[in-house]
């Protein structure tokens, strides 16, 4: 086992690692202060919560690095970084069905 991994905190379940709340802002190299903000914003959103621990996807890492390239490089409001993700969100959403489209014609 990586040393990574032991120094996370993870949860297995159906076959996808969960980060608590302190192993996403390590990975993300963020203070859970600020993963915590993120989250009262609604930009990333728990998949589930264990007890009084969040636990996220490790996409959220991602997501997160979004975010702050859009707020330190951009100068981003919280509430602009919002409508930022949602669009990027609906583009990908959009994306995967033109192709699921194009897939099903002869």
């Amino acid at each position: 086992m990586s040393t990574l991994i032991r120094e996370m905190t993870v949860v297995l379940k159906s076959h996808d690692l969960l980060l608590t709340l302190e192993a996403l802002a390590r990975r993300a190299d963020l203070h859970p202060d600020l993963v915590e903000r993120y989250v009262e914003f609604g930009l990333i959103q728990p998949c589930q919560c264990e007890g009084p621990s969040l636990l996220f996807e490790p996409s959220a890492v991602l997501r997160l690095g979004v975010a702050q390239r859009l707020r330190r490089s951009l100068g981003i409001n919280m509430a602009g970084i919002a409508v930022v993700l949602d669009l990027i969100d609906q583009i990908g959403a959009l994306q995967d069905e033109n192709q699921r489209l194009r897939r099903r014609q002869p």
